[in-house]
């Protein structure tokens, strides 16, 4: 059966494993290579399981650890061609490939898909597991574009970005100009903004919801989660009968591991 590590989340680091506990995929690698380590023994996944690295974009909180954690398990990193030619100085040393679709890794299929956000070629990934079973991960989105909502519809498991309250954002001690950013449309997507759409996610058959890279200053899980409950029972879905919801953390400290 497929299941979903959660390792870390948010603004100070984020990564996934997704596989088995025999064969997976790391999607991006924002902490050191020994916190990426430690954790995945925590999900009791052992990190000669992981057969690849996928980058969703360059920013620090999801590279961190992804040249040495590679470097030392001899791994393949796949992004976009605008992502590695941003961190082509980083990754002099290590094993690159594009991301396309169709691309088979560790026994599933990925199908990268374009996200907005303020970098050079940011994605998120819709892979289809060995069991058959369709997982999306889409963060870092300033907005839902068609294309990103195309890649989300339908997916069993989800994991979906939901930020920051807006309210809280607005009245925080943000300098101005990274509050706009963001609020940019190449910013971050809100808990509004996501729960704007989960009824037609839960619509389209996704039965698993990943609340993602929640922001400490301005949001918290229990807001995260109240806002996105709340638009989905208001369209008459049942909570754990027609959808299960949850909110990472910034660390999967109790080593959870999600089976879809």
């Amino acid at each position: 059966m497929a299941r979903l590590c959660p390792l870390f989340s948010g603004s100070s680091g984020n990564s996934y494993y997704i596989g088995s506990r025999s064969a997976g995929l790391l999607l991006d690698a924002g902490r050191s290579a020994r916190q990426l380590d430690n954790m995945l023994r925590a999900c009791g996944i052992d990190p000669l399981a992981v057969q690849g690295i996928l980058l969703t974009h360059e920013h620090t909180d999801h590279v961190n650890g992804v040249r040495v954690f590679a470097k030392k398990y001899h791994l393949p990193i796949i992004a976009s061609q605008g992502t590695l030619q941003a961190l082509e100085g980083a990754l002099a040393d290590a094993e690159t490939h594009v991301a396309e679709t169709g691309m088979q890794l560790a026994g599933m299929t990925v199908t990268p898909f374009h996200t907005s956000h303020d970098c050079a070629e940011s994605l998120g990934f819709r892979i289809k597991t060995e069991d058959d079973r369709c997982f999306t991960l889409s963060t870092d989105l300033g907005c839902l574009s068609e294309e990103v909502m195309e890649n989300l519809l339908g997916a069993d498991f989800a994991v979906i970005e939901s930020n920051h309250d807006v309210e809280m954002l607005r009245n925080g001690g943000y300098p101005y100009h990274l509050k706009r950013r963001i609020l940019s449309d190449r910013g971050h997507l809100s808990n509004a903004a996501c729960a704007a759409f989960l009824p037609k996610l839960a619509r389209s058959g996704t039965k698993r919801i990943l609340l993602a890279h929640l922001s400490r200053e301005n949001n918290t899980r229990a807001i995260a989660l109240e806002t996105a409950l709340a638009s989905l029972v208001e369209a008459g879905y049942v909570p754990n009968v027609d959808f299960l919801l949850d909110a990472a953390r910034p660390e999967n400290t109790d080593g959870k591991t999600m089976i879809f």
